[in-house]
């Protein structure tokens, strides 16, 4: 994948989103081709892949949840939403589950407050969430 760009320091972003997309995080190893391979300094492409958010250097779940815990969804009970999520997973916010297919993410705000509260999978909204129905909207991605 690195042969389509240019070996430069131009083409960095495009390559390690292209990695990320490809993965689904960024791996040591690969970053390690990565500078050999565009001569980029590896200290370089950590600064870059460790500033934005897009990218994660931990492996990530093929479905990204994510809580909105802004001050709408909060007063609305996402926080009821989330110890749901963490009891069904089998994980805390911030971590992968051990197949791989889901990471649990909180965020401060999605934008739909009058939805809330709200959860985002995968790019999918779901509003107006209660505990209960937190499980069957989990079975859509099985």
């Amino acid at each position: 994948m690195i042969n389509r760009y240019p070996r430069n320091s131009s083409a960095l972003m495009a390559i390690l989103q292209d990695i990320q997309v490809e993965f689904n995080y960024l791996p040591k190893e690969v970053l390690i081709s990565v500078a050999h391979k565009t001569r980029i300094p590896l200290s370089r492409i950590y600064n870059v892949a460790t500033f934005y958010n897009a990218f994660s250097l931990v492996p990530r779940g093929r479905h990204i949840i994510s809580v909105c815990m802004g001050t709408a969804c909060h007063v609305r009970g996402s926080g009821k939403i989330l110890e749901e999520l963490e009891r069904c997973l089998k994980i805390k916010a911030g971590e992968t589950t051990e197949d791989l297919k889901f990471t649990l993410e909180v965020v401060n705000c999605l934008g739909a407050c009058a939805l809330g509260p709200v959860m985002v999978i995968d790019g999918e909204y779901f509003g107006k969430l209660t505990p209960d129905k937190v499980k069957s909207t989990l079975k859509i991605f099985d």
